[in-house]
């Protein structure tokens, strides 16, 4: 069995699927539900847990809509998840992020992972004055 799940799409998903394809298209303002979502409708617990989950952390908070997306994609570009880094990206880029802030954002998670690595090769022991 492999891994890989063929998207479901509107047309062929259950009514308990297409409330969150609905819900999705409603909360994003949009007429379309990309590919990640499609993939979890076939197991339709996970995708409203992940959708409600979603909805929560991204939604409005203490951190602005930019900064949130910007830590995804951050995060994103440290996992390795090519298709997270350009959902996130582009919606970054909707938000207002510019190639600069792009650039820096990653010379920020590329020094990040490198000095992460040195520290934790090195056992290097936390300041007191940083507790």
């Amino acid at each position: 069995m492999s891994a890989r799940r063929q998207p479901i799409e509107y047309a062929d998903a259950s009514a308990e699927v297409r409330a969150v394809y609905d819900d999705i298209m409603a909360t994003r303002g949009t007429d379309w539900v990309n590919n990640f979502w499609k993939v979890l409708a076939h197991d339709p617990p996970t995708l409203r847990r992940i959708w409600a989950n979603i909805k929560q952390v991204m939604g409005p908070g203490a951190l602005d809509p930019l900064t949130k997306e910007l830590l995804y994609v951050a995060v994103s570009a440290s996992n390795g998840c090519h298709y997270c880094i350009a959902s996130h990206g582009a919606a970054a880029r909707r938000q207002g992020m510019s190639e600069a802030q792009y650039s820096e954002l990653l010379a920020i998670v590329g020094l990040a992972n490198e000095t992460n690595k040195l520290v934790t090769a090195l056992g290097v022991e936390t300041d007191a004055a940083f507790r």
